[in-house]
């Protein structure tokens, strides 16, 4: 019943910009916490930002703050990640993540994932 899919990936390059946006159907998110997630060929899946239900507050890597903001729309029932500044080192398959249970920045805490989108930043 309950699908993620992320959307607008691509190439871009260095100082480059992407919009990443998780369409949600069977849930919505402004009564659930979520979070972007992304990991790199090699590495372990790390939290990118996040976004609380309750309050709708936002919570950001250290790597990624004042570059990336995560926002919802309400009649739409999608999220969006705005990357502004890419660096080669934030090329990853990011993936949109919805929990079911108290705030956390941690993976394996989440329950219901989309497919991924791939962000590749390459001169």
């Amino acid at each position: 019943q309950v699908q993620l899919v992320e959307s607008g990936g691509g190439l871009v390059q260095p100082g480059g910009s992407l919009r990443l946006s998780c369409a949600a159907s069977g849930l919505t998110f402004m009564q659930h916490n979520m979070a972007w997630f992304r990991q790199a060929p090699g590495k372990e899946r790390e939290f990118v930002a996040g976004l609380t239900w309750i309050i709708g507050s936002t919570a950001y890597a250290d790597s990624v703050k004042g570059r990336f903001v995560v926002s919802r729309d309400n009649v739409k029932n999608t999220v969006a990640l705005q990357m502004d500044n890419l660096k080669p080192e934030d090329t990853a398959v990011y993936y949109c993540a919805v929990s079911t249970a108290a705030w956390t920045i941690v993976a394996s805490d989440y329950t219901y994932w989309g497919q991924g989108a791939q962000v590749t930043v390459s001169s």
